[in-house]
């Protein structure tokens, strides 16, 4: 591997000008194709075959696709001391109901006065009105939404207090943003600071860029002839724009090494390439691996979720290892810092070896080594234990699909009165399916049933279809859409008409609903997540085993990475969930998270987590090999890997923290999440656990048993080209 990617680095190096060329028609390619196919994507979170999923296709079909479209309820309140009901107030209502008829891309608007289905308040001083769309949210237009909007400032000119909610209301997420500024620049911070040259620090910049653009392109030209979620360029311009700009990091760091031991810039780009280039792509391929994996849960948005945002990696490494080389090849000398140059002497045109930046200015990182090293058993409990600290809120962790609306938001003020007025149910309704020859009649019988169920507070007359072979029940729990009671309310429910589906021939009753939807694809994700963590756990044995040939080292490396999830995920419950320093993070609202970020922070956080462990033991395994004693080989290794690593995990945590503040909130708790989870993996497992682990263990620590050693060795560090003569080297170039 490193003897093929040391050529592929000297071809790049050679033909530098056409590689950029191909990668500006690639990156001009994506860009035409995404103006010119892409579609809209979506905000629905349902698995086909699911009870919640089938009944929404059947209400499609029996009702006409407007049953489906997107919906808001615009809720209004009378003055106090009034009743809505009153001529004045009511007035004002129907010419508000009139409105929201004429708005544009409204299908229906119902009278919340109208004799035959009012929605009044017990009290008489509210009232709300179901605005149903012909579309779904995502193809709602911002002039669309504006309009519903100013609607509700005439009702509160006319003395009502008027809000709106539901999914009609809220903008769907886009790329591009404060977030990922704010991400960019501390990135291009790091890398100055990291490489002490403005020129190298843009040029790592840059070609992440080029790679997560490319990437994320090929992604908006799929929402033509795909359905992704809105959530997934998001996700793959965090993950790309940090794996990109670290996986130029490490190319661009050994280069740099390379120029200081003496050799041409065309030479040192090819060992560069080969050698931090079998790390990336080693590494690459796990984070690719890792998002894959999400297809185990069997949920096709989230398989789709993670295969875009692995596309986005695969790009990265092809970046890493094609057009870095080639913009090094440009670049050259001026990577170095400008005192670095000056100091570059010449002899005959030959370059003449510098001291390496291995062997001095590492004062800090040495001392952290023979500190963490010596006190091993201190520092192994300790980091342990503050890490197992930070996880204990992960076991009151809650998921839904029903993401909270910021506080003091129109949307929050109207789930508010709705709850206050109406009850906390109403925000949630449940939709009750009969499909079949006879449906109106036994919906009649269901709704009959449904409405003396425990936490049911009303359960309206059944509405039939235009032929009567389908009939439609809406359940009001007395419990909000994320109270567990409510989740054993569907499930009671079910069970209800299963006991009656056997008195009911030729028809089949279904429960349905945003809430019904959000509990079937949390229970189903709950469920996921334990045989995803198994599978990327015995990933993550057998990589490790591979690399370095020894069985505890793998085992350190994962127990090592399950306390990182744990740390994250508990550290996210406590902010987003608990509402601690939630105005640190700038949390909009507290509440259950978004039922995809346990299994997408595991995915994206494993393969990251591998990434370190890759890059820092695989120097310790180097100088092991090499003959040093197992604490030497620990401090060694870790003299030599740890800055680089500091700066990676600095530049991923920069990154994913800019997607808090003034992120998207439906990413913010990821990014959170990944941004905790980088600090506690990079500096308190990888720096401070395995280090004293593996000094712990000493040589055992490297120990493979004999029916496992015709496992192949993957050469991440390049061994086979360090072995080369410069000489030998020198004649390939």
């Amino acid at each position: 591997m490193a003897t093929f990617l040391h050529r592929l680095g000297l071809g790049a190096v050679r033909h530098r000008l056409l590689v950029v060329g191909v990668w500006v028609l690639v990156l001009l390619g994506t860009g035409v194709g995404a103006a010119t196919l892409a579609g809209s994507t979506v905000n629905t979170f349902e698995i086909p075959g699911q009870e919640s999923t089938t009944a929404l296709r059947l209400i499609d079909e029996r009702f006409g696709e407007r049953s489906t479209g997107a919906s808001a309820q615009v809720v209004l309140q009378a003055p106090d001391g009034e009743q809505v009901t009153a001529p004045e107030n009511a007035a004002a209502v129907a010419q508000l109901v009139a409105q929201l008829q004429e708005l544009p891309g409204v299908a229906s608007a119902t009278n919340p006065l109208d004799p035959q289905a009012p929605t009044v308040s017990p009290d008489q001083r509210a009232v709300y009105s179901t605005v149903t769309y012909d579309v779904q949210a995502p193809e709602i237009t911002e002039a669309q939404r504006e309009a519903l909007l100013g609607v509700l400032e005439d009702a509160r000119a006319a003395g009502l207090t008027a809000e709106a909610t539901g999914e009609a209301t809220q903008a769907v997420s886009e790329v591009g943003g404060a977030a990922e500024a704010v991400g960019v620049v501390a990135a291009l911070v790091v890398l100055a600071i990291t490489y002490g040259s403005l020129v190298a620090a843009g040029m790592n910049l840059l070609t992440a860029l080029v790679g997560v653009a490319t990437g994320v392109l090929g992604i908006t030209v799929l929402t033509g002839f795909v359905d992704l979620q809105s959530t997934t360029p998001i996700l793959a311009v965090m993950l790309g724009l940090a794996v990109g700009i670290d996986y130029a990091l490490f190319i661009v760091t050994r280069f740099r090494h390379e120029l200081l031991e003496g050799r041409p810039v065309a030479e040192a780009a090819a060992i560069a390439t080969g050698t931090a280039g079998s790390a990336v792509l080693t590494a690459g391929l796990t984070v690719v691996i890792a998002l894959a994996g999400l297809s185990v849960a069997g949920i096709p948005f989230l398989t789709e979720m993670g295969l875009a945002a692995a596309a986005t990696v695969v790009v990265a490494v092809l970046v890493a290892l094609t057009l870095v080389p080639a913009a090094l090849g440009l670049v050259g000398l001026r990577a170095l810092p400008r005192r670095a140059r000056r100091a570059l002497a010449h002899e005959g045109g030959q370059h003449v070896a510098l001291p390496s930046p291995d062997a001095g200015d590492r004062g800090f990182f040495s001392g952290w080594a023979r500190t963490v090293t010596r006190w091993r058993w201190a520092s192994l409990l300790a980091a342990a234990v503050v890490l197992a600290v930070v996880a204990v809120p992960v076991f009151s962790l809650r998921t839904t699909l029903n993401q909270l609306p910021p506080e003091d938001s129109t949307q929050a003020r109207a789930a508010q009165l709705l709850s206050e007025r109406f009850g906390a149910g109403v925000t949630g309704p449940l939709l009750v399916l009969v499909d079949g020859e006879g449906a109106y009649e036994r919906a009649q019988q269901v709704q009959a049933e449904v409405a003396e169920l425990p936490g049911v507070a009303l359960a309206t007359p059944a509405q039939p279809n235009a032929d009567g072979t389908a009939a439609l029940v809406t359940a009001i729990p007395t419990t909000g859409p994320d109270d567990e009671a409510t989740r054993e309310l569907v499930a009671d429910i079910r069970a209800r008409l299963a006991d009656d589906a056997a008195a009911a021939e030729g028809t089949e009753a279904y429960v349905t609903g945003s809430t019904a939807v959000s509990v079937d694809v949390s229970q189903t994700l709950d469920e996921a997540l334990p045989v995803y963590l198994v599978l990327v756990v015995g990933l993550a044995l057998l990589l490790l085993v591979l690399v370095f040939r020894s069985l505890l080292v793998p085992l350190v490396g994962v127990l090592g990475f399950l306390l990182t999830i744990g740390s994250s995920l508990g550290a996210t419950v406590a902010v987003f969930q608990w509402g601690w320093l939630k105005d640190l993070v700038n949390a909009e609202a507290t509440g259950p998270l978004l039922s995809l970020a346990p299994i997408i922070v595991v995915g994206i956080l494993f393969g990251l987590a591998m990434d370190y462990q890759v890059f820092l033991v695989s120097r310790m395994h180097e100088a092991h090999a090499h003959g040093a004693e197992p604490v030497t080989a620990v401090r060694t290794g870790f003299r030599q890997a740890a800055p680089v690593v500091v700066a990676a995990a600095a530049i991923m945590f920069a990154v994913f923290a800019g997607f808090v503040p003034e992120g998207d909130a439906t990413i913010k708790p990821i990014a959170f999440a990944l941004a905790v989870g980088i600090l506690a993996d990079a500096v308190v497992v990888r720096m401070v656990l395995v280090p004293a682990a593996l000094a712990l263990l000493g040589r055992s620590a490297w120990w493979l048993p004999r029916w496992l050693r015709w496992l192949p060795a993957l050469d991440v560090e390049g061994a086979a080209l360090e072995r080369r003569s410069p000489g030998q080297a020198h004649e390939q170039v």
